[in-house]
């Protein structure tokens, strides 16, 4: 068996405390949902934080053992403090994986290391939605034939404020009309990052079957298996330098005028 993949599953924990009708799809929160799935397959290992604890779960420690983070959030974005965001972003950029589901698009976490508003269309009617597999050899899509059905969801409609994806896997129709690009990847630092549409709290969406493979899928691939500091150290040369004919300072300035020839 190969490493195993310690990933935190985080969600900020407040459309299920707070709305009936969520808690009745997701009596346990949604992080609980998509942590037990995950502990299910096998090689990974699921944890969960939230937005109420102390530093919202993530603490160093935390992240300091997290391999890949999951991020789903909606109703409290501006709650998430900037210290945590810096401390989230710092572990991407060393090799941490992030997955951000959903309304996460509008995540500060996600904004911030994207670098773009990540604004888009939405409605509610409970559309149809077909999530069409654009990338069928790629790790995320195993297991995942043409493409994925929805029968209820939320719509979300370009234009989707993002950079261009280093590879979309999945760009889906609704029923309304609408098209987007519902599952995109990117590299920032030594970290991997996969956005993935699908998830709004009101639908059962994290209890189907290839939504749930697609998040494994993801987990797998976003896991690096390496942390690589994020720096910008002062670098000894490898070799012997050659004498040089001029006194240079230490940035490339000759030190005295009478040397300029």
């Amino acid at each position: 068996m190969g490493e195993t993949i310690n990933v935190t599953v985080w969600n900020e924990y407040r459309h299920e405390k707070e709305h009936e009708e969520v808690r009745k799809l997701y009596p346990h929160g949604i992080h609980r949902v998509i942590a037990d799935y995950l502990n299910s397959q096998e090689g990974i290992k699921a944890d969960t934080a939230t937005l109420d604890e102390p530093e919202h779960g993530l603490t160093e420690e935390v992240l300091s053992r997290t391999d890949v983070l999951i991020w789903w959030g909606h109703m409290a974005h501006d709650q998430v403090e900037d210290a945590v965001v810096d401390r989230v972003q710092k572990r991407v950029l060393e090799g941490m994986g992030l997955i951000v589901l959903h309304s996460g698009h509008f995540s500060k976490i996600f904004r911030r290391i994207l670098g773009t508003n990540c604004s888009l269309k939405w409605r509610e009617e409970a559309e149809k939605e077909r999530l069409w597999n654009l990338a069928p050899t790629h790790p995320i899509t195993r297991g995942i034939g043409e493409y994925i059905e929805l029968p209820n969801t939320e719509m979300y409609g370009e234009r989707f404020d993002i950079p261009e994806p280093d590879r979309l896997i999945f760009v889906s129709w609704f029923e309304g009309g609408e098209v987007f690009r519902s599952g995109c990847v990117w590299e920032r630092g030594h970290g991997r990052i996969f956005y993935f549409r699908p998830g709004h709290e009101t639908y059962p969406i994290f209890y189907n079957e290839q939504i749930m493979t697609v998040i494994t899928n993801a987990a797998r691939w976003a896991h690096t298996g390496m942390t690589l500091p994020d720096n910008c150290p002062n670098s000894k040369p490898l070799e012997k330098l050659s004498p040089k004919s001029v006194d240079f300072g230490s940035a490339g300035v000759v030190q005295s005028r009478e040397d300029i020839g």
